[in-house]
């Protein structure tokens, strides 16, 4: 199947045909993992371990950068 992009705002999307979404059973809000090695463009259902992992990233940073005012708060 050839796919071209279509312009989406300043961006370019991939749409991806309903059967095919239904084949592998993703839904429009579920989160998917984008990854490339240059040449070839993977995009698979994004695990629960990566998805926790990039919310507990984010957490670190907030708790640096605010982790006083937070715990004041929580007083």
């Amino acid at each position: 199947m050839i796919k071209m992009l279509t312009k989406h705002g300043n961006s370019y999307a991939l749409i991806i045909d309903k059967p095919i979404l239904e084949l592998l059973n993703f839904e429009p809000d579920a989160p998917l993992e984008v990854r490339t090695d240059g040449k070839v463009l993977t995009i698979s259902r994004a695990s629960p371990a990566s998805r926790g992992g990039r919310v507990a990233g984010s957490l670190a940073k907030i708790n640096a950068k605010h982790g006083k005012a937070l715990k004041r708060l929580a007083e």
